[in-house]
């Protein structure tokens, strides 16, 4: 049967959830819009709904078949009584056209999707826009709510398939976003969620159609190119097949495929133990000429210290020096160079080879997120003010990948004028996997990455996958210069090459380098800053901890005080989280603390421990020296006490705790006591919680920091957790500006993901 008698193009259709009547959107462009309900038995007209001022785009009808809601390119939705066709309401509040939209399970909510670059959610029974999805970069297409009714999508002219959490159920509220990953190389034209809730579909402008796996938004399957532009999709309700509609009048079905068969590798690197065997001692060899190409390339015996020149007999062209060894798959090896240490005018590259000469591949790294540096620049030392486009979707952690350069995201935007920090948060900025820090222009593109194993399959998703190989230009902590420091893990049993050559291609008789390549030997050395500490009762001292890593050992280091003069509070056990080089502690003095003692006050012992390899590593660190008690009273003293979030002490240590969820926020007050200190106190700004986990951070702190002003006496403060934060315990606390930094008694936070609680219960 074939329906005719449409003013216009039809633009959508869809059927009732009792698939008795079927819903059709048509109208004349700039005239008006109309919607039609139609008898799918008889193909007669039902009724129809006139109103809209231009064509319509969208038409559904709700779950329980009262409503029926119309979007259209004038910009506004409205809603209809099915029975009457009688208007019930229009739903402003977009400033483009609305392509699609889509009824909640449950029928209380509506989501649309417009060419504002937003969807919106809105509650049916009220008309109240209960939350505006801002994050689309372009032109969104579709937008549909996940069956269970606990998530809501959409797609479009971004190419990005987004996932949010739905809270905006019966009130206003922020929903947050889980997902924003990137799909196709052209314009999303629809999405489709299985009813099974397994699968997503999504056909696109570059005429592919994708399966991804609804839970995790990994991609699944790549379907047949299609002959023409597919317009629509719909699943089938017992979720084994879908349809296509073509924009040249074809259709045709599709199977879709077990989710569980994913061929895509879990991104990551591996986390296994370096391969170790015994070896003689270091060996001192002298370079021997010619040793410039893989075939004449000079054997060594690891481990082995070689002098060698960067310099050919005839002084013209550019020397390299090719060094043979051999390697059990698993074996780590570490090339460095000393050579501009040594005044050497030597600008070190250093690459591993494998026997026919050829780069050895170390990692794919898999775009996922496009993005480029908005404005200015960078140069290649900074760690702070990284300004990249699209930051929002963007989380800490992750690798991004500048022109050759990887960092890692440290801190985000703390401002409207601000940007990233990339590890290690201050100072010089580290490069991951060897890989140097560059300047970057203005505008240049950069892209958040996730690495995988060399000899991984990896689905294309549009954007680039990078290859990378092992190489290095200066040692990638900017410790030593212009020399070249290198991790090799041996992908497999066999002979390799190492490399030595100038980075600019010179060459010189003084051009000298000392080179070694021996097993790695990952260590730490952890430094007490602020020794000597001056309490006075009622307040804390910080102390700092800082570390310095090496050979690659990013692990946890935990930090014990003991020994203390009675009655003294301290934050220990203190740890350096993994990946990170400080941390900070409390020394607190309560107001009923006994002086030290001329034997206790220099008693304090300070170790830092750690897990290597599986054996446990334990250093003494500097002393804390002397603990001194002065008798007269503090500037102020500070407490912690309620405010929104529950503040409950713990009945065994008598520390006060506060519990956060990953994804939320929680608050907490400071409150003074002025002891004739009637100025500001000012607690810092994006450092003002000391100690804080990673990925924690205080918020709301605008442009002056966490403070209390002039004559007031409490603050409130809140804390917000990143969605990814693992279960944990940590103790924190504020500092102030008074009295040469005065701390307060270290609270305990206590990270709970809901998941956890979940299973609990």
């Amino acid at each position: 049967r074939s329906l005719s008698e449409f003013p216009g193009k039809v633009n959508s259709v869809s059927f009732s959830q009792d698939g008795q009547t079927l819903l059709t959107g048509s109208g004349i462009t700039g005239l008006q819009g109309e919607a039609a309900i139609w008898n799918v038995a008889s193909g007669e007209l039902v009724r129809s709904f006139t109103g809209h001022k231009d064509i319509i785009y969208t038409v559904r009808m709700s779950p329980a078949g009262d409503i029926v809601a119309t979007g259209s390119y004038d910009r506004n939705v409205i809603l209809w009584n099915a029975e009457t066709g009688e208007e019930i309401r229009t739903l402003a509040g977009h400033n483009d056209a609305i392509y699609d939209l889509d009824f909640s399970p449950d029928g209380k909510l509506l989501v649309t999707a417009s060419g504002d670059t937003t969807a919106k959610v809105w509650d049916v029974a009220t008309g109240e826009r209960l939350d505006t999805l801002g994050q689309p970069l372009k032109e969104v297409y579709s937008a549909t709510f996940s069956p269970d009714g606990k998530t809501v999508l959409a797609a479009g002219v971004d190419n990005r398939i987004r996932v949010w959490q739905l809270k905006s159920t019966d009130h206003v509220a922020i929903n947050p976003l889980l997902y924003a990953r990137y799909a196709h190389l052209g314009p999303i034209v629809a999405l489709a969620y299985s009813p099974d809730q397994q699968s997503l579909v999504t056909i696109s402008e570059d005429r592919s159609i994708k399966q991804w796996n609804a839970r995790t938004v990994e991609q699944v399957h790549v379907f047949e190119k299609q002959p023409a532009l597919c317009t629509t999709v719909a699943i089938s309700p017992d979720s084994k097949t879908f349809l296509v509609g073509r924009i040249d009048g074809t259709f045709q079905q599709y199977s879709l495929q077990p989710v569980a068969e994913s061929t895509e590798e879990v991104a990551g690197m591996s986390t296994e133990t370096p391969v170790y065997r015994e070896v003689d001692d270091m060996q001192s060899i002298s370079e021997a000429e010619p040793n410039n190409k893989a075939e004449n390339s000079q054997a060594v015996e690891l481990p082995a210290r070689i002098n060698g020149t960067i310099f050919s007999a005839d002084g013209s062209g550019s020397d390299s020096d090719l060094y043979r060894f051999t390697a059990k798959k698993g074996e780590q090896w570490i090339a460095e160079i000393k050579a501009s240490r040594d005044k050497s005018p030597l600008d070190s590259k250093v690459e591993i080879l494998d026997i026919a000469g050829n780069q050895v591949l170390r990692a794919q790294l898999k775009a996922v997120r496009d993005s480029y540096f908005t404005f200015r620049g960078k140069d290649s030392f900074t760690s702070n003010d990284f300004r990249i486009h699209n930051w929002e979707e963007m989380e800490l952690d992750e690798y991004l990948f500048c022109n050759g350069e990887i960092v890692k995201l440290w801190l985000y935007p703390r401002g409207p004028d601000s940007g990233f920090r990339v590890y290690p948060g201050e100072g010089n900025r580290y490069g991951y996997f060897d890989t140097t820090p560059l300047a970057h222009a203005l505008q240049e593109p950069c892209y958040i990455v996730e690495p995988y194993p060399a000899d991984a399959e990896v689905v294309p998703n549009g954007l680039p996958i990078f290859q990378l190989y092992y190489e290095n230009d200066d040692e990638s902590r900017r410790r030593w210069g212009a020399d070249s420091k290198l991790t090799f893990t041996a992908p497999a049993d066999g002979d390799y090459i190492v490399k030595v050559s100038d980075v600019r291609g010179f060459q010189g008789s003084d051009f000298k380098y000392e080179l070694t390549v021996r097993q790695p030997k990952p260590d730490f050395k952890v430094t007490l800053h602020n020794d000597n500490p001056v309490l006075k009762r009622g307040i804390g001292r910080e102390i700092r901890f800082t570390v310095e890593r090496e050979d690659n050992f990013e692990g946890p280091i935990e930090i014990h005080l003991s020994d203390l003069p009675p009655g003294f509070i301290t934050s220990s056990p203190i740890t350096i989280q993994e990946g990170q080089i400080e941390a900070q502690g409390v020394i607190f003095a309560p107001a009923d603390v006994a002086a030290p003692t001329e034997e206790n006050a220099k008693s304090t012992k300070v170790i830092a421990k750690a897990m290597i390899n599986g054996q446990e590593v334990v250093h003494d660190v500097n002393a804390l020296g002397e603990i001194k008690l002065e008798d007269a009273n503090p500037e102020i003293t500070m407490e912690f006490v309620p405010h929104i979030s529950e503040l409950t002490v713990n009945p065994e240590d008598g520390i006060q705790e506060l519990t956060i969820h990953p994804g939320e926020t929680v608050s907490a007050m400071v409150r003074i006591e002025r002891n004739g200190f009637d100025d500001r106190v000012q607690f810092g700004g994006d450092d003002s919680g000391r100690n804080l986990p990673f990925g924690v951070i205080v918020d709301n702190i605008g442009l002056n920091g966490l403070m209390i002003p002039e004559g007031q006496t409490e603050q409130a403060f809140y804390l917000t957790a990143s969605k990814w934060l693992p279960a944990q315990t940590r103790m924190f606390h504020l500092k102030a500006n008074v009295g040469g930094g005065l701390a307060t008694v270290p609270i305990r936070l206590k990270v709970v993901r809901r998941d956890e609680v979940a299973q609990t219960e």
